[in-house]
Protein backbone atom coordinates (compact mmCIF):
# COMPACT_ATOMS: atom_id res chain seq x y z
CA UNK A 1 0.00 0.00 0.00
CA UNK A 2 1.33 3.77 -0.51
CA UNK A 3 1.98 6.17 2.04
CA UNK A 4 -0.87 8.15 2.69
CA UNK A 5 -3.42 5.75 1.27
CA UNK A 6 -6.40 4.81 3.25
CA UNK A 7 -7.33 0.74 3.21
CA UNK A 8 -9.53 -0.80 0.30
CA UNK A 9 -12.17 -1.94 2.70
CA UNK A 10 -15.88 0.01 2.19
CA UNK A 11 -17.70 1.09 5.25
CA UNK A 12 -21.22 0.27 5.13
CA UNK A 13 -22.12 3.11 7.16
CA UNK A 14 -19.67 6.19 5.29
CA UNK A 15 -20.68 8.53 8.32
CA UNK A 16 -18.77 6.28 11.14
CA UNK A 17 -15.77 7.09 9.77
CA UNK A 18 -14.50 9.73 12.29
CA UNK A 19 -16.37 8.09 15.22
CA UNK A 20 -14.00 4.87 13.75
CA UNK A 21 -11.09 6.90 13.46
CA UNK A 22 -11.49 8.42 17.21
CA UNK A 23 -11.97 4.79 18.44
CA UNK A 24 -8.56 4.09 16.99
CA UNK A 25 -6.58 7.22 18.65
CA UNK A 26 -8.50 6.09 22.01
CA UNK A 27 -8.13 2.84 22.13
CA UNK A 28 -4.18 3.36 20.96
CA UNK A 29 -3.60 5.83 24.22
CA UNK A 30 -5.51 3.57 26.33
CA UNK A 31 -2.83 0.91 25.24
CA UNK A 32 0.24 3.35 25.74
CA UNK A 33 0.56 3.08 21.50
CA UNK A 34 1.54 6.28 19.79
CA UNK A 35 -0.17 6.84 16.25
CA UNK A 36 1.91 8.94 14.25
CA UNK A 37 0.81 12.20 13.56
CA UNK A 38 0.71 11.92 9.89
CA UNK A 39 -1.55 9.15 10.14
CA UNK A 40 0.82 6.69 8.29
CA UNK A 41 1.43 3.44 10.27
CA UNK A 42 3.22 1.64 8.13
CA UNK A 43 6.48 1.78 10.39
CA UNK A 44 4.34 0.40 13.16
CA UNK A 45 5.10 -2.50 14.87
CA UNK A 46 2.51 -5.62 13.64
CA UNK A 47 2.02 -6.21 16.99
CA UNK A 48 1.07 -2.64 18.03
CA UNK A 49 -0.94 -2.70 15.27
CA UNK A 50 -2.80 -6.04 16.15
CA UNK A 51 -3.28 -4.96 19.33
CA UNK A 52 -5.14 -1.53 18.48
CA UNK A 53 -7.50 -3.56 15.78
CA UNK A 54 -8.01 -6.54 18.43
CA UNK A 55 -8.83 -4.18 21.40
CA UNK A 56 -11.58 -2.12 18.18
CA UNK A 57 -13.28 -5.10 17.56
CA UNK A 58 -13.40 -6.27 21.00
CA UNK A 59 -15.15 -3.10 21.97
CA UNK A 60 -17.28 -2.40 19.18
CA UNK A 61 -19.00 -6.37 19.79
CA UNK A 62 -19.47 -4.86 23.50
CA UNK A 63 -21.43 -1.74 21.65
CA UNK A 64 -23.45 -4.02 19.91
CA UNK A 65 -24.44 -6.60 22.11
CA UNK A 66 -25.17 -3.55 24.73
CA UNK A 67 -27.43 -2.21 22.45
CA UNK A 68 -28.72 -6.08 21.80
CA UNK A 69 -29.80 -6.81 24.95
CA UNK A 70 -31.32 -3.07 25.26
CA UNK A 71 -33.79 -4.30 22.15
CA UNK A 72 -34.72 -7.39 23.67
CA UNK A 73 -36.83 -6.10 26.88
Amino acid sequence: MAQGSRSSNQLVVPQANAALDQLKYEVAQELGIAIPQDGYMGNMATRDAGSIGGNITRRLVQIAEQQLSGQAR
